[in-house]
């Protein structure tokens, strides 16, 4: 999958060969899976493909605005695709999207920056920044840089979150949080845990079979995700969380973000 002036590395998963093993049942409408970058893209992905047939995953590109106009086959409501991208907030964008079930997924910002710089400084990541791996500066330095940005080489966390997913707020599309996803998983036996999905599902028009249990979990393993975390290699070495200096940056960077998206 090849982001923007970037080229992402890393293993293919497998998961085409898990989708096959269970009864599928075709889309009813298109569905595309829209995110804000590093904010769980795989994740939710790989949830949704176990319950879509292999021949309507819509595996030609990773869709985003400058390729908008050559995939626009994949929101063809006469023959449903589920499909995925960054696609940022536009005038051509929203006319795509009008007869598709769209989900935008979006993370804290406050976890995200730590996601960003953890992929930047990976060997899968290769782009505009390599520069800055192995050392060159700080872990502080690149937190900075992940919520500020980098001129002419990485955008800010506000213009990504302001495109890629504050626009979208009050339209169609249904907002969902990493973070809401990753709290049903824990619960997924529960009543609690089946809402969640149930209600996911619902605005896709994809019916919950029997099995459903297995099916989110085979797709929520992260060993399906070269993105994840253990799956990264190179010298990382990051902290946990922000300091309180950080998230105030990232708070004067993107006043009032985190609450128009549910954080606070």
């Amino acid at each position: 999958m090849a982001a923007l002036g970037a080229l992402i590395l890393g293993k293919q998963d497998n998961l085409e060969e898990e989708v096959v093993k269970f009864e599928q049942v075709p889309l009813k409408a298109p569905v595309f899976l829209n995110s804000v970058p590093k904010a769980g893209t795989h994740l939710i992905r790989n949830i949704f493909r176990m319950f879509v047939p292999v021949e309507q995953h819509y595996r030609k590109d990773f869709i985003q605005i400058p390729n908008l106009q050559l995939h626009r086959q994949a929101f063809n409501p006469a023959a449903p695709w589920l499909s995925w991208g960054h696609l940022l907030f536009s005038d051509n964008a929203a006319i795509a999207m009008k007869p598709v079930r769209h989900i935008v997924l979006v993370r804290d910002p406050y976890s995200w920056v730590l996601a960003r710089a953890r992929f930047y400084l990976s060997d899968e990541f290769q782009g505009a920044l390599n520069h800055i791996k192995g050392g060159a500066v700080t872990a502080e330095d690149v937190i900075n840089m992940m919520i500020l940005g980098v001129h002419q080489k990485a955008p800010s966390l506000l213009d990504l979150y302001t495109f890629n997913a504050a626009a979208w707020v009050g339209t169609a599309a249904k907002i969902v949080r990493y973070e809401d996803i990753i709290a049903a998983l824990r619960v997924i036996d529960r009543p609690e845990g089946e809402a969640f999905f149930r209600h996911l599902f619902a605005h896709t028009q994809i019916d919950l079979p029997a099995d459903w249990r297995e099916r989110v979990r085979i797709g929520s393993d992260r060993q399906h995700s070269r993105t994840a975390r253990e799956n990264l290699t190179g010298q990382i070495d990051l902290p946990t969380e922000l300091t309180q200096e950080q998230k105030n940056l990232v708070d004067f960077s993107a006043p009032g973000l985190r609450k128009l998206l549910g954080y606070e």
